[in-house]
């Protein structure tokens, strides 16, 4: 449990800084007593390592400003009062039925001004918006049902990795900061979200065939004891969580960027929080948008 201290002066004392902190000492996570100020010193500590995935991408929040426990909102539109300097990217939502101005954040600042509207958690496409109907990323979330578990994801994470591998596929995992783990393939902008969500729904079928464990159609998502390989993730304007984004669990969780040799039963995902995700040496997904690989043997 962390001790709520008094806001460094340093997070605002920046000559250069635009961004207008508001109510730093509330406690946004109860149950550890983290309170904004906390929150945005995290996202300041990663932010090297975060922007690389916000940069060029609309961004949806879900914000609680009250804090976790209490009511928090999903928000895809840019709030009002939104300062001039956050860059915007305007599209059309056939959900909402109207346009909407999503925020694409670049910086650092635009960071900071996300954590002081308590946007624990930070999602984002999986095409730029440059290229927004052609991803640049394919994403397996692996998610299990009780009473499966975690280490039940982790099994088919591995299993999923060594089919990959043998394809000649270089993946990245991270976890989700909830029960499950994302496995994700850097691709080159030339494909559509039908050709990547059929890519996934495929390996997903190849491992439930192999094992009694894995389900691959989403009228069996709900089947008890059971690891989706959720598909339907990989559809234009759906989002993943950011790595290194906050979840609003009572732990304070991290959806974490691991090594593969990390990812093996034991494994506590809520130990891999505020406190600790900041401090990790390594980056496991350096280069990985350096690794644009192609799906052409499909």
């Amino acid at each position: 449990m962390s001790e709520t201290k008094p806001p460094p002066t340093g997070i605002n004392s920046t000559p250069k800084s635009r961004v207008k902190f508001t109510n730093l000492q509330k406690i946004l996570y109860p149950g550890l007593r983290v309170a904004k100020y906390q929150v945005v010193e995290y996202y300041l500590n990663v932010a090297s390592r975060m922007l690389r995935f916000l940069a060029g991408r609309p961004v949806s929040m879900y914000r609680f400003p009250d804090g976790v426990g209490e009511a928090g909102f999903y928000e895809k539109d840019a709030p009002k009062g939104k300062p001039f300097w956050v860059k915007t990217f305007s599209r059309f939502s056939e959900t909402a039925n109207r346009t909407l101005d999503y925020i694409v954040c670049e910086d650092t600042e635009t960071l900071a001004w996300l954590a002081n509207l308590a946007a624990l958690e930070i999602n984002i496409t999986l095409s730029t918006i440059e290229s927004y109907g052609k991803p640049d990323m394919v994403l397996f979330d692996i998610d299990p049902e009780p009473p499966a578990g975690f280490n039940d994801a982790v099994e088919v994470a591995r299993h999923l990795n060594e089919k990959l591998d043998l394809l000649g596929f270089k993946c990245y995992i991270k976890t989700s900061g909830k029960k499950g783990l994302h496995v994700a393939l850097p691709i080159a902008k030339k494909y559509t979200f039908r050709q990547t969500r059929a890519f996934v729904h495929q390996m997903g079928r190849i491992l439930g065939k192999e094992f009694d464990l894995v389900v691959s159609e989403f009228s069996r998502t709900k089947d008890r004891g059971t690891v989706f390989v959720d598909y339907m993730q990989n559809v234009q304007g759906k989002t993943m969580v950011c790595p290194y984004s906050l979840r609003a669990t009572k732990e304070a969780s991290v959806s974490t960027p691991l090594e593969w040799r990390e990812v093996k039963k034991g494994l506590i995902p809520e130990d891999l929080n505020i406190f600790s995700v900041a401090k990790r040496k390594t980056d496991p997904w350096k280069g990985f948008f350096e690794n644009q690989q192609t799906l052409d043997f499909t």
